[in-house]
């Protein structure tokens, strides 16, 4: 049937135009059926599976480029082009076809990620599970990425007869090439690798509060080859992945949230240690910020001029636990200054009077060029 139209058109229209025509009428009906088809299936599962409605709503778009492929593949027979180019539009329809399966595996990880990541919420004051379900969803998920766009872009150079070819030698030789592309990728590798020991064994997590090259702050973001953590003063650290596999640093809440805060003063002797204590604790229970758990006053040095008196206090997290630092220094510095202005630190200068003497008084000095025996004289007078 399309034959005998080609002929009848082929009168008036030259055949190419025919042959191009063929071809975008039939893009044009798979991509109608497409949109009819994904509409219909949308209005069947909608509330039934939330899963399924997701994926397919987020798979719309490579399944339609899969179908205008395929239908394209199919067409091309029908349509009376040079050998050249069906050769050239149908592996091209292959290649595309398998790059849409790798997009399409892509989705539906992403999809399943996104799923199981909101029954855990970050944004709770008790969020370390939270935190080590995302961590470990992100990197997994990180990890596969990586390893769906190696398996893609394999296949994909397969399709190739001068890569295949290539390939096939190179892994017969297992030489000096296989050596040098083993070295160029060992940075891709040794990521990868790190990425699935932090995902198993999580010396990091999101939101952890971390001590990196001397930089305090939280980890923020965490890919298939860096770490970001943002510094309290809202800087970003990049740092690689394999850094937190291979050099020590410091994670404040590996175990839990809950961390220990000090403030330190420097006071005089004369001040009563335990009415200090005492207002410690008052301050602590007034705030919001005190989980009630630690707290704790001690004279932890002293020298020749003033002892140095640290609190201990615990807060949920790290901020909050800065916040109760400044607010608890604040008070007590003000408690100080109203009531015992005498005992910050000052310097001490003592001054101690000599004994009265109570001995004969000593002679007086005699005057300059007097002589003993020659009042009045000059020093080489002659004697009377």
């Amino acid at each position: 049937m399309i034959t005998q139209a080609k002929l009848w058109m082929s009168q008036w229209v030259p055949a190419w135009v025919l042959e191009v025509t063929l071809v975008l009428v039939a893009l044009a009906v798979a991509w109608v059926l497409h949109a009819l088809v994904i509409r219909l299936l949308l209005n069947v599962i909608e509330g039934h599976n939330g899963f399924v409605s997701h994926s397919l709503r987020r798979l719309r778009s490579p399944s339609r480029l899969a179908v205008l492929f395929l239908t394209i593949v199919l067409i091309l027979p029908a349509a009376n082009l040079p050998r050249d180019w069906r050769m050239l539009f149908q592996h091209a329809a292959l290649v595309m076809l398998i790059v849409l399966i790798g997009w399409s595996v892509h989705i539906i990880v992403s999809v399943l990620a996104d799923r199981a990541s909101r029954r855990y919420r970050l944004d709770d004051e008790e969020n370390l599970i939270a935190r080590k379900f995302h961590t470990q969803i992100r990197v997994l998920v990180q990890c596969t990425r990586i390893l769906i766009f190696l398996v893609t872009a394999a296949a994909v150079l397969v399709t190739f007869d001068d890569v295949r070819e290539w390939g096939l030698s190179l892994l017969a030789s297992a030489g000096a090439a296989g050596i040098v592309l083993g070295l160029a990728a060992r940075p891709v590798f040794a990521n990868l690798i790190a990425g699935i020991q932090i995902a198993l064994t999580q010396p990091i997590r999101l939101e952890d509060v971390v001590i990196v090259e001397g930089e305090w702050g939280w980890i923020e973001e965490i890919t298939s080859t860096y770490v970001v953590v943002r510094i309290w003063d809202w800087r970003r650290l990049v740092v690689p992945l394999s850094y937190f596999i291979e050099k020590p640093f410091q994670n404040w809440t590996r175990r839990s949230s809950n961390i220990i805060g000090a403030v330190v003063w420097e006071v005089d002797y004369t001040l009563p240690v335990e009415e200090m204590r005492s207002k410690l604790d008052e301050f602590a229970k007034e705030s919001k910020l005190w989980d009630g758990n630690v707290l704790n006053l001690q004279v932890i040095e002293a020298n020749a001029t003033t002892m140095t008196v640290r609190a201990l206090m615990s807060a949920r997290n790290a901020p909050r636990v800065w916040d109760l630092r400044c607010e608890i220094r604040e008070k007590m510095i003000g408690w100080l200054q109203a009531t015992y202005p005498d005992s910050l630190p000052r310097q001490r200068t003592g001054l101690q009077m000599m004994e009265t003497w109570t001995g004969p008084v000593p002679p007086a000095p005699l005057p300059e060029g007097d002589m003993p025996g020659m009042p009045g004289g000059k020093a080489g007078a002659a004697p009377r």
